[in-house]
């Protein structure tokens, strides 16, 4: 197949636009939804540190080496990573996520759960069982993202969220009745750090397909908990809907920025959590504290809280 817009051999198929896309302009297409987002929710400021939660993973690679580029001739704001060590044995490798962000000259903060938590995220799934072990883990290290970024002196906490993470986000806040999250989420709370989402209109495979034609980063490995967790037929489902409605994560994106847009003003009707300040519904464990803080509560040491 032949690029749509310059006629050299295409790399990629982009189904939802109907373009074939050659390497150059499918570059070009990804980094410039990406920069749109950024000029879209003003994500960058003068005097930012930003600091991109490494995961190991081909988006949170991607989203480093592109940060890199785009700030590399600025002086006025700092970039550097946050590599968390989840405790999953034959799972991801921090050590190898620290060199890479090393080969791009940027500084890694380095943490884990063992460390904050004392448990880590095997000895969690053998105490609390392998459905939830897609839940804790995602609670547990955004909590931890967020305590290293202001130990630092982060600004901005960049996530390698791509469409398809934002989609399935928002599919599972719905069918889990969990629709306070969506809508809290972006609103400003004392004490958490901004979180931005550069990727957020980028398909997961555009992404990883950008990480393999530019990165250079270390493949990751599977988790061996993820096809085992509760909520592990929500993506499967969304994927095969968006096969016949190839649209579908871009409008559950849309919806889910629609209900964060008007969480201000509905935010005074639904109750505070009393630890994170965080809006929740009545999924709480307990009288005045959200779902999340509850799973965390009994797994931080006491000077991570």
């Amino acid at each position: 197949m032949r690029c749509t817009k310059c006629g050299k051999e295409a790399v990629f198929f982009q189904e939802y636009s109907g373009q074939h896309l050659c390497r150059q302009h499918f570059v070009g297409d990804l980094e410039t939804k990406a920069k749109r987002a950024i000029r879209t929710h003003h994500w960058l400021s003068p005097g930012d540190h930003i600091s991109v939660g490494l995961s190991g993973d081909a988006a949170s690679g991607a989203l480093l080496y592109f940060l890199q580029g785009l700030i590399a001739q600025r002086r006025d704001i700092r970039l550097s990573a946050i590599t968390v060590d989840e405790g999953i044995v034959g799972f991801r490798d921090p050590v190898g996520a620290e060199q890479w962000a090393a080969s791009l000259g940027v500084p890694c903060i380095r943490g884990s759960f063992a460390e904050r938590c004392g448990h880590t995220v095997d000895e969690i799934v053998s105490q609390e069982g392998v459905q939830h072990s897609c839940e804790y883990c995602r609670v547990i290290r955004r909590h931890l993202l967020q305590r290293f970024a202001r130990e630092h002196g982060v600004t901005k906490l960049a996530l390698g969220t791509t469409l398809d993470d934002g989609a399935r986000e928002c599919l599972t806040a719905f069918l889990t009745g969990d629709v306070e999250w969506v809508i809290g989420s972006s609103l400003p709370v004392a004490g958490r750090v901004p979180v931005i989402q550069p990727f957020i209109d980028v398909p997961a495979t555009e992404v990883r397909l950008y990480a393999t034609l530019l990165t250079g980063a270390p493949a990751p490995a599977t988790c061996p908990y993820a096809d085992r967790s509760v909520d592990a037929d929500i993506p499967v489902a969304l994927d095969e809907f968006t096969r016949n409605h190839p649209n579908t994560k871009h409008a559950l994106v849309n919806l889910r920025e629609h209900l964060a847009d008007a969480g201000g003003l509905v935010a005074e009707t639904i109750p505070v959590c009393t630890r994170c300040g965080n809006p929740y519904g009545d999924r709480g464990l307990e009288p005045g504290v959200c779902r999340q803080c509850g799973m965390i509560a009994g797994y931080l040491l006491e000077n991570s809280r």
